[in-house]
């Protein structure tokens, strides 16, 4: 069972992918960066979540600048987050830490993330990136603080 909150009525994995991949109050800030959201878990409390990764993100060297690979990491966590609390709280995030392991070229890329507790205050999850081979190309941890979802 989860330690998540469930206020209302919880919608299967299904229908909560549904209703995330049908929003039209999408963040600007997933389209920037081509994300999808591929799989729901709320049992395990994990997703998985692709990317569309732009040339415009490379550095001199044609791979993806790192900041936007932890952009990505920290979006599969927060929509984790969101996910785990039934979208009834936001999650920012208090400290994150990435750690590269290979480089990324521009195209696809997917994210795997978890949480790993979710408390009344305080959440923790991690996430890997990993390259179309499904190489694993950088890893993060993160710590937010669960709020009630507000929209402004």
């Amino acid at each position: 069972m989860s330690d998540a909150p469930a206020e209302k009525p919880r919608l299967s994995d299904e229908e909560m992918l549904a209703r995330f991949r049908n929003s039209k109050k999408r963040p600007p800030c997933s389209d920037t960066l081509g994300m999808e959201l591929l799989a729901v878990d709320q049992d395990a409390m994990t997703i998985r979540m692709g990317f569309d990764v732009s040339a415009s993100f490379s550095n001199p060297t044609g791979a993806i600048q790192g900041g936007f690979l932890t952009a990505m990491l920290d979006e599969a966590m927060s929509t984790c987050c969101i996910i785990a609390s039934n979208v009834t709280m936001t999650a920012p995030t208090l400290e994150l830490k990435t750690s590269y392991m290979r480089p990324l070229f521009p195209g696809r890329a997917e994210a795997v993330a978890r949480i790993l507790k979710f408390g009344k205050s305080t959440a923790f999850m991690e996430a890997e990136l990993l390259d179309p081979e499904g190489r694993m190309v950088a890893k993060a941890s993160a710590t937010a603080a669960p709020k009630p979802f507000k929209r402004f």
